[in-house]
């Protein structure tokens, strides 16, 4: 007698574990946190001038340049040749670069500075 049977799924051979009903497939950082990858870069952290906001010396960001700030993203800029990262405000007084420690102060820009804008941080990879 011969037969043709289709094997479906798998079978543990020792003790059972209750997890592996809740395996999920590898995790993909990239796809997770990168939405448009040719308009993103990563960009290390130097300093603690945003430790409010959980960003720390030595994290990781993830920036995407494809898009535009509106007030109260964290982006990063360059102010008169000077890259930094800090929160956009904008209102009817003008620019602000707003610090997330009170150790170092808001940038308030002033007619005839150069503000650049490299992107607006869409994600922060901190180790513990």
């Amino acid at each position: 007698m011969t037969s043709k049977a289709k094997v479906s799924g798998s079978v543990v051979a020792g003790f059972p574990s209750p997890a592996e009903q809740y395996l999920e497939p590898p995790l993909d950082l990239n796809e997770l946190l990168i939405k448009r990858p040719a308009a993103s870069f990563f960009v290390r952290v130097s300093g603690n001038s945003m430790i409010g906001e959980g960003i720390h010396d030595g994290d990781l960001l993830v920036v995407d340049r494809s898009l535009r700030p509106a007030s109260g993203d964290i982006i990063i800029a360059c102010v008169d040749g000077d890259f930094t990262v800090k929160t956009y405000r904008r209102d009817k007084a003008g620019i602000h670069l707003v610090s997330a420690n009170p150790d170092y102060p808001t940038i308030h820009l002033c007619p005839g500075q150069e503000l650049d804008y490299f992107g607006k941080v869409t994600a922060c990879i901190h180790r513990f």
